[in-house]
């Protein structure tokens, strides 16, 4: 039997939130000190190294395990599968349910419990626990979920990304601009007409790239409140993605054994436009090739980087004919690739 994708879920937060909504922030560098730019100027920049023009966000009353769960409800009809048959929920987050408002993130139970919960699962032996990778976590996820079936302890397992970043960013750093809210979710299980994982690659840099990402202050000197925020070396985690992540492919695709020349989409982390780019055209120049037109679908544009969520999200659209001028058939080969906080990296080659 071959072990692939059978079902496929995202939800998309309904408050958007455009650049233009950002003109009136005050946004400053990391010392406090005002930005000599007038905000107009910081937006076009910052669109023009991110493609991002506007992102999506938890509407207040809602959190990250709930929006999982609307993904996984989708993926488990998509599937056509009896939940009850789960045997593992895998929830890929890094700061559990972060209530609107409030500054601690919630991870009792934990959030793969409180999608169990809410998908109302009655069988004890649906294992659910969550996974804290950074952004490669949903595919990190699939890999441990593909391992738990080759090994036969499990048939079908739940593996989702979800995340509300709206909740954890500095509004006076423009980074926050980056940031968004979303969920995806697939099922993994062995079948015979399903997909295949062919090979798949992963990896942990923990020495001077560890704290890459990290919790940190307020860039405003007058904030008196005790609250921490995502914060980034952006310069050197470009530097580290485009030195690092290519590689990562390449070992995943020759370990596959499929000629480069059969790939038909790489599905990329959303982290920033301009370094996927870098990311996919180094990718190819290792083969001595220019990087394909189309290859690449991109939804940071309208979606921002909403961090485990955009991969899967990425991937049920293209799936399901949402994107414009992108598609996949049965057979293609894709690549999934993500780079994030620890620093990590991970890649997986997969015939639909």
């Amino acid at each position: 039997m071959n072990i692939g994708i059978t079902g496929t879920g995202s939800y998309l937060p309904s408050i958007v939130t455009k650049n233009s909504d950002f003109e009136n922030h005050d946004f400053l560098n990391e010392d406090g000190s005002p930005f000599t730019h007038q905000n107009e100027v910081i937006i076009q920049k910052f669109k023009g190294i991110t493609g991002i023009s506007e992102r999506r966000y938890a509407e207040n009353n809602l959190n990250t395990s709930q929006l999982a769960f609307f993904a996984a409800e989708k993926a488990i009809a998509d599937a056509k599968i009896d939940k009850e048959e789960l045997d593992y929920i895998i929830f890929a987050h890094n700061f559990g349910d972060v209530s609107e408002g409030k500054t601690q993130g919630d991870t009792l139970p934990s959030l793969a419990t409180r999608v169990k919960h809410q998908l109302q699962i009655q069988n004890p032996k649906c294992v659910a626990y969550d996974l804290l990778f950074g952004c490669p976590g949903w595919i990190e996820g699939l890999i441990q979920a593909n391992a738990f079936i080759k090994s036969g302890i499990a048939k079908k397992c739940l593996v989702i990304g979800a995340e509300t970043l709206s909740r954890v960013v500095d509004k006076h750093d423009r980074d926050s601009m980056i940031y968004s809210d979303g969920a995806g979710a697939t099922i993994l299980e062995a079948k015979d007409d399903a997909g295949q994982i062919l090979s798949h690659n992963s990896a942990t840099y923990a020495n001077e790239e560890a704290f890459f990402l990290f919790f940190g202050e307020s860039y405003s000197k007058a904030t008196k409140e005790d609250k921490r925020y995502i914060k980034m070396y952006g310069r050197k985690i470009y530097e580290f993605a485009v030195t690092h992540v290519p590689q990562a492919m390449k070992d995943s695709l020759d370990k596959s054994g499929v000629p480069i020349t059969d790939l038909k989409k790489i599905f990329i982390h959303q982290a920033n436009e301009k370094m996927d780019e870098a990311i996919v055209k180094r990718f190819y120049k290792l083969y001595d090739m220019e990087m394909p037109d189309g290859i690449m679908p991109m939804s940071i544009e309208k979606l921002g980087n909403s961090s485990v969520a955009t991969i899967p999200t990425l991937f049920d659209m293209v799936k399901n004919g949402k994107m414009e001028n992108q598609s996949i058939k049965k057979g293609d080969v894709v690549i999934f690739a993500s780079v994030g906080a620890g620093m990590n990296i991970n890649a997986i080659v997969y015939r639909v």
